[in-house]
């Protein structure tokens, strides 16, 4: 079940930073538990750009970025979801410079205990001027980006590839720091599995999430992604054979070193595999679905 994780990486709050020739990223200071060391913005291109989740609204940030567009032509802003710490700055940025928003839409259901499963939390203001799909495709002076549809943290969670480096924009489907928080209803595991394998398929050379730092051997950390995704789901099952059956317990007795203030996300990830293991046959529950259930192996 261990993830190669990649943690230690260089940077610096509201620079624009050159990561290769096409890519530069400006780093919000906004950390904590959930955006690691705060939202890396990518700006896509030389003269003529795509800015990729624009992040938060606050003073030094949007002077960073800014600064960082100073001179450039903003042809499309993308977001890869609605949570705050990806999208607030978008529609103003657009609006600053004259083009479109670009993103799945909005969420069709509303997150399960939204208020403690994300320290950042849904920007219920986010809706993009173009709804898009999966493999719409967007076009600049010296770049290409496509976009792949990934729910599964989300269930409108974009991610976005650069076909002229083969990288891929994967905002919070694949972390380099940490696992992804999946939360039902809004949430859902089986999509979630289905888009790593998916992203596996496709052969990146680097993923660049928007939080951390980038992650340069793809198909052995997003194998060790899916392979940790099943490993959870055996520890699962093991807790319900030794007659653990709500979710609380689970939590403590699985994620014995997760710092507590984690337990909710941890709460709602479980419940997301008890809904995949029901789905695929392997469990059942007294009743609907949920973190006050009770649920017993088949």
């Amino acid at each position: 079940m261990s993830i190669p994780f990649v943690r230690d990486f260089e940077f610096e709050y509201a620079k624009a930073e050159p990561l290769s020739p096409l890519i530069t990223r400006v780093t919000a200071n906004n950390p904590g538990p959930f955006t690691y060391t705060g939202t890396g913005v990518f700006i896509v291109g030389t003269d003529e750009v795509a800015v990729i989740d624009p992040g938060p609204i606050s003073p030094d940030h949007v002077k960073a970025i800014d600064e960082a567009l100073d001179g450039k032509t903003v042809t499309h802003v993308l977001v890869t979801h609605h949570h705050v710490d990806h999208s607030p700055l978008a529609a103003p940025l657009a609006k600053k410079h004259g083009c479109k928003v670009y993103g799945y839409g909005l969420q069709p259901k509303p997150p399960e205990g939204g208020e403690v499963r994300m320290e950042a939390g849904d920007d219920l203001s986010f809706k993009p001027d173009i709804e898009i799909r999966n493999g719409a495709m967007f076009k600049g002076k010296d770049w290409t980006l496509e976009a792949i549809h990934t729910p599964g943290h989300t269930s409108n969670h974009m991610c976005y590839a650069l076909a002229e480096e083969n990288t891929l924009f994967s905002g919070d489907h694949i972390m380099g720091w940490s696992t992804s928080v999946v939360s039902p209803p809004d949430g859902n595991m089986g999509d979630y599995l289905r888009g790593l394998e998916e992203i596996k398929s496709r052969k990146f050379d680097i993923i660049r999430p928007t939080h951390g730092p980038a992650i340069t051997d793809v198909t052995t950390f997003v194998q060790a992604y899916i392979d940790h995704r099943y490993a959870r789901e055996d520890q699962i099952s093991t807790a319900l054979q030794h007659g653990i059956s709500n979710i609380m317990d689970m939590v403590t007795h699985i994620y014995t070193e997760l710092d507590k203030r984690l337990y909710p996300a941890a709460a709602l990830s479980v419940l997301s595999h008890l809904i995949h293991m029901q789905e695929t046959g392997r469990v059942t529950s007294d009743g609907k679905s949920g973190l006050k259930a009770r649920y017993s192996l088949l």
